[in-house]
């Protein structure tokens, strides 16, 4: 893949995960702008929102020494926390911009998630009734997400990494547990920070990737207006449209993604833009 074809590539992925997790199926709807909230149409909605947000949270590695897929750059080896996310690849986008030019709404939006993904918080009295243990959790943002979703989706056998994050959390609190206790408290810590602190988060994280997702729309505006035409077969009864895909995309797989991202331009986000209230930003 060239550096077009990957950019396609990676707006395609992050409109489509972020159409995957704020959407008015996952929320109820809510026409408001601002100050505003969101809230989960069920408790499943909300499992189902921290799963696919730990995947947009998730380093894509090459596999078995193959290389990563569809031509993707890894991140460096002292990566930042938040370039061990889907970010990665959107400040790639914005660094070298290939389909627009003005990038300063999708910086800023990037960014400003990045942060506070990055930023740290201390929740108190964190109640591991499991294992006996009540203690003060100082937990980095990305951290606790990641785990809630690995937990939500995972069976007991799958998370040994999660295991070790938790006893490290204990241990800087001066609550170390061993291995086995640590299993068993993994339960407990969901329901503490899922329930609780991931809720809380989750309106200004829908905002968050709803900025990001109007901002690629943003910067798509000036290529779909270059690009979207009416076919010479066109006709009243039969409007037919199609797009001028630029000479550099020639991989089948990027000409679908690039087709894609024009369609999703043609209307726009199906989410307002929003700006959710102070209140559900001041805590944690």
């Amino acid at each position: 893949m060239n550096d077009v074809e990957r950019e396609a590539i990676i707006l395609k992925s992050a409109w489509e995960m972020a159409d995957g997790m704020v959407n008015w199926a996952m929320f109820v709807k809510n026409d408001a702008s601002a100050p505003t909230n969101l809230m989960f149409q069920t408790r499943t909605h909300a499992t189902l929102f921290v799963i696919l947000l730990g995947d947009f949270l998730s380093d894509i590695r090459a596999f078995k020494k193959e290389p990563i897929p569809l031509g993707l750059k890894a991140a460096p080896s002292n990566a930042r926390p938040s370039d061990l996310t889907f970010l990665f690849h959107l400040r790639q986008v914005y660094t070298d911009p290939k389909l627009g030019s003005d990038t300063t709404a999708l910086t800023a939006a990037v960014e400003e998630f990045a942060r506070w993904l990055e930023g740290e918080f201390v929740a108190e009295q964190v109640n591991l009734h499991s294992i006996d243990v009540v203690a003060n959790l100082r937990v980095p943002r990305y951290r606790y997400l990641k785990m809630c979703g690995d937990i939500a989706k995972h069976n007991l056998a799958r998370l040994a990494t999660n295991v070790g994050h938790l006893r490290k959390m204990l241990e800087t609190s001066g609550r170390p547990v061993s291995e086995p206790q640590a299993y068993l408290a993994l339960e407990n810590f969901f329901d503490w920070f899922h329930e609780d602190i991931f809720v809380y988060h989750s309106s200004q994280i829908a905002e968050f990737l709803n900025n990001i997702r109007w901002a690629i729309y943003d910067y798509l505006r000036p290529e779909f207006k270059r690009s979207w035409h009416m076919t010479d077969s066109s006709n009243t009864d039969l409007p037919l449209y199609s797009y001028a895909v630029p000479e550099e995309i020639t991989e089948p797989v990027a000409i679908a993604m690039y087709w894609d991202i024009m369609n999703r331009s043609r209307s726009g986000p199906y989410v307002q833009r929003f700006e959710v209230s102070p209140s559900f930003k001041q805590h944690y």
